[in-house]
């Protein structure tokens, strides 16, 4: 029988009269008998949740929480194991996976398939369109309008207005570019002009 297999309420000194009970010396408060359970099934918890977990950190957070779990409460739940129906190790483990596995399941978000959602719930509101905004006549040429309403308004590509007005992509680029920096400059002006009032 291996030390994680013998129950801990169970021992004999060799040669010498029974040691006394680990178990009851834990429950009783006795801090070095807690760092010896520990350090007795921390690998057996480790290995119980592993079979549960699936990542690293998982394993960690769901290992420290099955020994929060067993020392909660003045030692409530490793109170409840019972000798007679299993041994310390195989209590321990299933202690562990179930807590494992509670813990996983609180973490996991509901969710519900989309086809048990009530239609009325997937409607989406309508958007409204956003007014166009009002520029000077002059403040733009008549081709860098034409040239913005397609490739805003028309959600045309450069290629696709060269190709439409007859002129090079490279000309699209620029007037885009000549009447963007037109646009800043209109824009930034009338802010500052706002700012001084």
């Amino acid at each position: 029988m291996s030390a994680a297999d013998r129950p801990l309420n169970q021992g004999c000194a060799p040669g010498g009269p029974p040691e006394p009970d680990p178990l009851a010396a834990l429950l009783g408060g006795d801090k070095r008998s807690w760092a010896a359970f520990v350090r007795r099934y921390a690998a057996l918890i480790v290995a119980a949740v592993r079979s549960v977990a699936s990542t690293g950190s998982d394993i960690e957070d769901l290992t420290q929480e099955v020994f929060v779990r067993l020392c909660k409460d003045d030692f409530r739940l490793l109170r409840t194991y019972d000798a007679t129906r299993a041994s310390l190790s195989t209590w321990i483990t299933i202690v562990a996976r179930s807590t494992a596995r509670d813990s996983l399941r609180r973490r996991r978000p509901n969710s519900v398939p989309i086809e048990a959602v009530p239609e009325a719930l997937l409607k989406v509101e309508a958007v409204e369109p956003v007014p166009k905004l009002k520029l000077p006549e002059a403040l733009l040429s008549p081709r860098q309008r034409e040239i913005l309403g397609m490739l805003y308004d028309g959600e045309m590509d450069v290629a696709e207005i060269a190709a439409t007005l007859g002129i090079d992509a490279q000309t699209v680029r620029s007037a885009h570019h000549k009447a963007m920096l037109k646009l800043r400059a209109h824009f930034k002006a009338e802010v500052d002009g706002y700012g001084n009032q």
